[in-house]
C-alpha cells in the first residue's frame, strides 16, 4: 500500500519536473501525452490502492520533514476509504480534463507551462486528499492556492487576467490565516499536528478548545471554497483557461475546504456550533450564487456563480455531520460541473471566442447537436431533475438539514431549497438562451474539426452526471446505497431520521427542479430576440465587491497613503536623512581636523590642550 500510495504522489510531480525541465524542447504532442500519462499512471494506482483497501485505514509515514523541541512533522499520510475515493475522483477528473486541454490548448505558445502547472496542481490537490498531518497538507493546501494563481493568471500578457489571480490569491490567503491560527492551537493543545492524533484525544479537550479550532478551521475552508463572505474571487477566476476552470474551480481545489471539514468531522462532532455555522453558511451561500448566476451573461460566470453555490450544499451536509452526504455531492458535482465547464468552453471557440449567451442561439445547436446533448446532461443534473445524480445528492443535502432540530438548520433549509428553485431557473435560462434562441446580433460560429475531438473525453462525465446518483440512492427506493455502505467504516452511520426525511425531500426536490425548468421556459423560451437582464446588483454579485473595495480595500489604501507618506517618508526617511546629513558634517569636520596642514594641526593640538585644562581646572575647584 505504501509504495501504491507514493507512486500516486510520484507521477504528477514528476510529470510537472520533466515539463519544466524540458519545455524548450518538447512538441505539443510529446508534452500533451507525458502530461496526461503521469496523470493515468496516478489514476492506476489510485485504483489499486483502493481496490486492496479494508475496512482499517492505513497510517503512512514517508519521512520527517521538521523538528525541534519535541515537535516534529512528518510527510504522513491517512489512507481510509474516503481518502481513497477521493484520489480516484481527482485524478479521473484530471485525466479527462488533461486530454480535453491538449485540444483546447492546441494554439497556445506555453503549452508546456500550462501542462507543468496543471500536474503540479494534481500533486498538491493529492495532498490534500490524502495528508494526515496537517503541516504536510499545508503545504498541499499552498500549493494548490499557488498553481490555481498561476493558472488564473495564464495569460499574463493582459493585466485583467493578472489583476484576477491575484485576487483569488490574496482572498484565499485571508483563509488561511484560520489555518494557521487553528494549527498552532491543535499543536499547543495537543503536542501533534497529525488528523489521528487530535482525534484520538478529542474526548479529552475542552469544548470552548475545540470550538475555537473548529471555527478558525471553517473561516479557511470558507476561503478555500469560495463561501461566504469570502466569495468573490471566483467569478474573476474565470478569467484562466477554460479547463482550470474545469478542474481547479469545480471539480478539486474548490472543494478543498469541505473536504478538510469531512477529514475533521470527529472534531465538529463535540462542537456542535461549528456545524450549526457551516450548515447555515452553506445554505446561505447556495442562495447567494444561486441568485448571482441569475443576472449574468458570461456563459463562464453562470457556471461560477453555480459552483459558488453547490459547494454551498456541501457544506451544509458536512454542517450536519453527514460526510457520505458532502461527498456525495462533492463526487455528481464534479462530474456534472466539470462537464459543464468544458462544454462551454468549446461553446465560446466555436463562437469564436465569445462568451455572452445572448450571442449564441439556435444555430450553435443545429452546428452542434452532440455538443448541446452533453451540455443536457449537465443542465439536467445540475438543476437536480429527477433520477440524475444531482437529484439524489442535492436531496440527501436538504434532508440532512430537515431532520436536525434546531432554528439553525430549518433556516438552512429553507435557504437550500430556495436555492434549488432559482437553481433550476437560471440553468434552463442557459439552456434555452444560448441553445434555443435567435439573437439579434448572433456571433459568428466557427467550423472546426478539432472542435468535435474535443467532445469525446466529455461522454463518460455526462454519463456520470446522469447515472452516479445510483450510486447512493435514498432508502425509500429499496436499492443498496453503495457509497453509504462503503463508507460506513469510515464515517459517522447517517442517523435514521435522515432516511425517513428522504422521501419528502426528494419530492419536495422534484417539483422544484421541474417548476424552475417551466418558469425558464416561460421567461426565456425560444425567442426571436431574447432580452437579457439589465446590469444590476444581480449582475454585480448582490454588491459583495464592491462592498469589499469600499469598506476595506478603499481605507486600506488611504491608510497606507498616509502612513507611506506621513510616517514613511516624512518621519523614516527625515530621520535617516537628517541623521545621514548631521554624520556627513560631522565627519568633515574631523577630516579638516586630521588634514596635513601644520597651522591645522597646530590649531587641533592647542584646542585640545586648552579643552584639557579647562576640564582639569573645573575638576580641582
Amino acid at each position: 500500500m505504501t509504495t501504491l500510495v507514493a507512486l500516486m504522489l510520484f507521477f504528477p510531480l514528476a510529470g510537472a519536473v520533466l515539463q519544466a525541465a524540458f519545455s524548450r524542447s518538447l512538441s505539443r504532442a510529446a508534452s500533451g501525452t507525458l502530461a496526461a500519462l503521469a496523470i493515468a499512471a496516478s489514476l492506476a494506482a489510485a485504483l489499486a490502492a483502493v481496490w486492496n483497501l479494508g475496512v482499517a485505514p492505513h497510517e503512512i509515514t514517508l519521512g520527517q520533514w521538521l523538528a525541534f523541541d519535541g515537535f516534529s512533522a512528518n510527510f504522513s499520510i491517512l489512507y481510509n476509504r474516503l481518502a481513497g475515493l477521493m484520489t480516484v475522483t481527482v485524478t479521473f477528473v484530471a485525466l479527462l480534463i488533461h486530454l480535453y486541454s491538449a485540444i483546447y490548448m492546441r494554439e497556445d505558445t506555453s503549452f508546456a507551462r500550462y501542462f507543468c502547472y496543471l500536474n503540479l496542481f494534481v500533486f498538491f490537490m493529492l495532498i490534500i486528499a490524502l495528508a494526515d498531518d496537517l503541516v504536510f497538507l499545508f503545504m498541499g493546501w499552498e500549493g494548490v492556492g499557488f498553481c490555481s494563481f498561476a493558472l488564473i493568471g495564464f495569460w499574463h500578457e493582459e493585466l485583467p487576467n493578472v489583476d484576477a489571480g491575484r485576487k483569488a490569491f490574496l482572498m484565499t490567503r485571508v483563509g488561511d490565516l484560520g489555518y494557521v491560527a487553528a494549527l498552532a492551537i491543535v499543536i499547543a493543545a495537543s503536542g501533534s499536528a497529525s488528523i489521528t492524533g487530535l482525534t484520538a484525544q478529542i474526548d479529552a479537550m475542552p469544548t470552548a478548545t475545540a470550538t475555537l479550532i473548529g471555527f478558525l478551521f471553517l473561516f479557511a475552508a470558507c476561503g478555500k471554497s469560495a463561501q461566504l463572505p469570502l466569495s468573490s474571487w471566483l467569478p474573476d477566476a474565470m478569467a484562466g483557461p477554460t479547463p482550470v476552470s474545469a478542474l481547479i474551480h469545480a471539480a478539486t481545489m474548490v472543494t478543498a475546504g469541505v473536504y478538510l471539514l469531512m477529514r475533521l468531522e470527529p472534531l465538529l462532532a463535540i462542537a456542535p456550533d461549528v456545524g450549526a455555522t457551516a450548515a447555515v453558511i452553506g445554505a446561505a451561500t447556495a442562495l447567494y450564487g444561486a441568485a448571482c448566476a441569475m443576472g449574468q451573461r458570461d456563459v463562464k460566470r453562470i457556471l461560477a456563480y453555480s459552483t459558488i453555490s453547490q459547494v454551498g450544499y456541501m457544506f451544509l451536509a458536512a454542517g450536519c455531520g453527514d460526510v457520505s452526504g458532502a461527498f456525495f455531492h462533492l463526487q455528481a458535482h464534479a462530474f456534472f460541473k466539470s462537464l459543464l465547464f468544458m462544454v462551454a468552453g468549446i461553446m465560446i471557440q466555436a463562437a469564436h471566442e465569445e462568451h455572452d449567451i445572448f450571442r449564441m442561439g439556435a444555430r450553435l445547436r443545429r452546428a452542434m447537436p452532440g455538443l448541446f446533448l452533453l451540455f443536457a446532461c449537465g443542465a439536467a443534473a445540475l438543476s437536480a431533475l429527477p433520477l440524475t445524480s444531482g437529484y439524489f445528492s442535492k436531496g440527501r443535502t436538504l434532508a440532512d438539514a430537515i431532520a436536525h432540530p434546531g432554528p439553525a438548520y430549518l433556516l438552512a433549509f429553507i435557504l437550500g431549497a430556495v436555492a434549488a428553485f432559482l437553481t433550476a431557473v437560471y440553468v434552463f435560462r442557459l439552456c434555452f438562451v444560448a441553445f434555443f434562441s435567435d439573437p439579434a446580433d448572433p456571433a459568428r460560429l466557427l467550423s472546426d474539426p478539432e472542435l468535435a475531438r474535443m467532445e469525446r473525453p466529455l461522454w463518460p462525465l455526462a454519463a456520470l452526471a446522469l447515472g452516479y446518483g445510483f450510486v447512493n440512492p435514498p432508502e425509500f427506493m429499496g436499492l443498496k446505497p453503495w457509497l453509504d455502505v462503503y463508507l460506513a467504516g469510515t464515517v459517522t452511520p447517517l442517523p435514521p431520521n435522515v432516511e425517513h426525511a428522504e422521501f419528502f425531500v426528494e419530492m419536495i426536490d422534484a417539483v422544484l427542479a421541474v417548476s424552475g425548468l417551466l418558469l425558464a421556459w416561460l421567461l426565456y423560451r425560444p425567442a426571436r430576440h431574447p432580452v437579457a437582464a439589465p446590469a444590476g446588483a444581480l449582475t454585480a454579485g448582490l454588491g459583495l465587491d464592491a462592498f469589499y473595495r469600499t469598506w476595506i480595500a478603499a481605507p486600506y489604501c488611504r491608510l497606507s497613503a498616509r502612513l507611506w507618506r506621513g510616517v514613511d517618508e516624512d518621519m523614516l526617511d527625515g530621520a535617516a536623512m537628517g541623521a545621514a546629513t548631521g554624520l556627513l558634517t560631522l565627519s568633515r569636520v574631523a577630516a579638516r581636523l586630521g588634514s596635513a596642514r601644520p597651522s591645522t594641526t597646530l590649531t587641533t593640538l592647542l584646542g585640545a590642550a586648552a579643552a584639557l585644562l579647562t576640564w582639569l581646572a573645573l575638576r580641582l575647584t
